[in-house]
């Protein structure tokens, strides 16, 4: 996530004069948001009414605050920062000596609002999140979250109703900073009458956080982020300090190219929207404006620039930079970013003076924590660009993990398997163990699966995405030994996965009183910490024992393989008879694309998968989401991972990162004959968009368990 530090007064020789710039400020006509000014330009009943807050808040802050008291305050004119690191880490007595971790259960707390008081009692609140995040101005990220329309009006569509969020400020102008955020989310909420009891649900505080006096800030500073706040830092050889301002990179997933440790020559291409046979070699300083943002980049990477800076008009706010459309199929190996207009450098080059820059990220407090539904903290995750939509994927995973809690809760016989078992290398994780007394008398076998990190934050788990597999061998000798039982895929760097995965139809595979599981990622892969519960129980149908239908033996088919034009080639028509005494056939399949060729397949490609029977039936897995930008945010009630730091957002080949893959099941006994006499036929091919694949280079691949489950 893109912000900043602390603000900072830095003065600059431009032209023999001496210029005081203050970095990152709100308020100055160079790093300006309209919103704001207008906010403080409104009116002078306005400024009465933040004149009021601050009489108000004179007492309430010292109730507020004990470790801040007001009369320290008053003793003189103390250095600000040299107060705010003495208050940035209250006393907890509810935790322990290092701290509160995600997982802890949270302390009562209690902060002042606009609209009175916000109070948070552990075990009051069973059933609703708490998702607190902290604003400072120093964030361009942040500044864009606020400033943009779309991503205001998403919190107050999207917020589910179990959650409640706490707003709060970082920096000494938390009271106009309280009235700022709640003037934008009533414009939003304006525009959206359904939607207007979600700001009931919103807190605002006009309270600074180091002046909270509870465990707020201790876990913001402690739970903070390394390369938080980004910035470009300018020198110029007639200044004698360099100017400081932040900066947004433009969108992750459009630009591929990223700023390095170097410093650049800085050179004026006006409004960008030609070419320049100046920047060659330099980063690109380029104003908003009349053309888009893909067309201004496009032109710097046609002229060989380094890289391309593009500055807000004056009284603008900074904009998520990124691309529209088809324009998102134009590859752009080039980093750009967009900050505020800053005057010592439009004048240095202005008259022709040679200015720098580089680029830096600088270590900063957390924006966002939260508290589950069960009161236990919990990290936020990364937010890939700019938008108040990730608060709401938060909070609605919250409330899946509340819904799954209730499931695990049901009677069933629970065998545990893995409980954190470390998960690594060629071996994986193994456990032999002996399945319960009574277990054939069950129906339903569940998988209750959570991967979790080496320690409880998240900046411990392992960075990629890949695919985890459970296998099951009970008799060695047996046809079924070592096969797959159950599927998931890792989450990019996030450690809260949970999930309950029913795959009761391969209850044959368990062929022996005593069974071998092996959970494993590919060997290359960072650890996971695995656990792993089989949970027995019988279905609760209607009628008597004896209507229920139990599977009583499963027929492996197809697997997958190299998705290329040999694909189909490699499979053959299998001929079966229909077991005795089989009432019900169901086709269970677990099939995943991966891999990326020049069509982006197997991952982001849409490929179908066909099983036809007796020359007849085809039943086809369509995975037209692939090409969704949002297809796996989608699937966050389901127990998706949100705010994982990598591409979780988009649909993929049958999959999603930080989720379970969800068996395929399909009823086919209309489509076979049971009666033993006659043989039936099963044949599977799987296709690209239609036809069949033929990339020419680095063919991707299908990961495939498919079976007929016979039912009596």
């Amino acid at each position: 996530m893109g912000s900043d530090g602390e603000e900072t007064k830095v003065k600059t020789d431009a032209d023999a004069e001496i210029v005081d710039v203050v970095v990152c400020s709100r308020f100055t006509v160079s790093d300006g948001i309209i919103t704001m000014t207008v906010l403080r330009s409104n009116s002078l009943l306005l400024l009465v009414l933040v004149l009021l807050w601050f009489l108000v808040l004179t007492d309430h802050v010292t109730k507020a605050a004990a470790k801040t008291p007001r009369t320290q305050q008053d003793k003189g004119p103390e250095d600000t920062e040299l107060r705010l690191q003495r208050s940035r880490k209250p006393s907890a007595p509810c935790f322990s000596a290092s701290g509160p971790e995600p997982g802890d259960p949270a302390d009562a707390f209690k902060v002042l609002t606009l609209d009175g008081e916000f109070s948070y009692e552990p075990g009051a609140a069973r059933g609703s999140s708490t998702i607190i995040h902290a604003f400072t101005n120093k964030s361009a990220f942040l500044e864009c979250l606020w400033s943009s329309e779309e991503s205001v009006d998403s919190l107050v569509q999207d917020l589910p109703d179990s959650a409640q969020l706490l707003l709060l400020s970082m920096d000494e102008s938390a009271v106009t900073d309280a009235l700022w955020m709640r003037e934008q989310l009533h414009r939003a909420a304006a525009k959206h009458s359904s939607k207007k009891e979600v700001l009931s649900r919103i807190h605002i505080s006009p309270v600074p956080v180091f002046s909270l006096g509870n465990w707020i800030p201790y876990v913001l500073y402690n739970w903070g982020r390394k390369h938080g706040l980004a910035q470009a830092v300018f020198t110029s050889d007639r200044w004698k300090m360099p100017a400081i301002i932040k900066r947004l990179d433009a969108r992750y997933d459009w630009l591929k190219g990223r700023w390095g440790q170097e410093s650049f020559n800085l050179t004026d291409a006006g409004n960008g929207c030609e070419p320049s046979p100046y920047v060659a070699g330099a980063v690109a300083w380029v104003s908003e404006g009349n053309c888009s943002f893909f067309t201004k980049v496009q032109n710097m990477f046609k002229s060989n620039a380094s890289g391309v800076l593009v500055h807000a008009l004056p009284g603008n706010p900074i904009q998520d930079m990124n691309c529209v459309k088809d324009e998102c199929n134009s590859s752009l190996d080039i980093p750009a970013a967009m900050v505020h207009l800053e005057p010592a450098v439009a004048q240095a080059l202005r008259f022709g003076q040679k200015v720098n820059v580089s680029f830096q990220a600088t270590p900063c407090p957390n924006f966002f924590i939260s508290i589950d539904q069960q009161g236990a903290l919990a990290e936020m995750g990364g937010f890939l660009y700019p938008s108040f939509s990730f608060v709401s994927w938060q909070a609605q995973w919250f409330d899946f993990y509340t819904e799954l809690q209730t499931k695990l809760h049901r009677p069933a016989d629970v065998l545990s398997v893995f409980d954190r078992a470390l998960m690594h290398g060629h071996a994986g994780a193994v456990a032999t163990v002996r399945l319960p007394s009574g277990w054939l008398d069950m129906d339903i076998l569940e998988l209750d699966v959570s991967l979790s990190c080496p320690s409880r934050r998240d900046v411990s788990c392992a960075h990629w995405d890949h695919t985890v597999q459970l296998f099951v061998c009970c008799d060695r000798l047996g046809p079924y030994c070592n096969a797959e039982l159950g599927r998931w895929i890792t989450a990019f760097r996030r450690g809260t996965g949970h999930w309950l995965t029913d795959v009761s139809p391969l209850l044959p595979l368990l062929d022996s009183n005593k069974c071998t599981f092996t959970m494993k990622t590919p060997p290359w892969a960072m650890p996971w910490m695995v656990s792993l519960n089989l949970r027995f129980s019988v279905s609760n149908e209607t009628g008597t024992r004896v209507d229920k239908l139990r599977p009583f033996r499963v027929m492996s088919l197809y697997s997958g393989g190299t998705f290329d034009k040999n694909y189909n080639n490699r499979f053959q028509p299998i001929k079966f008879t229909v077991p005795a005494s089989t009432r019900k056939v169901e086709l269970f399949a677990v099939i995943t694309g991966h891999g990326y060729d020049e069509n982006r397949c197997c991952e982001f490609c849409v490929t179908s998968h066909h099983f036809i029977i007796n020359a007849t039936f085809n039943n086809s897995l369509i995975f037209d989401s692939a090409v969704s930008p949002l297809g796996c945010a989608t699937q966050v009630k389901e127990g998706a991972v949100p705010n994982e730091y990598g591409t979780w957002l988009y649909g993929r080949g049958g999959w999603c990162d930080g989720l379970q893959v969800a068996p395929w099941r399909t009823d086919v006994t209309k489509q076979l004959d049971l009666s033993g006499s006659e043989s039936n036929t099963v044949f599977y091919f799987g296709l690209f968009e239609g036809r069949n694949p033929d990339p020419s280079q680095e063919p991707g691949y299908i990961i495939m368990s498919s079976f007929f489950v016979f039912y009596k």
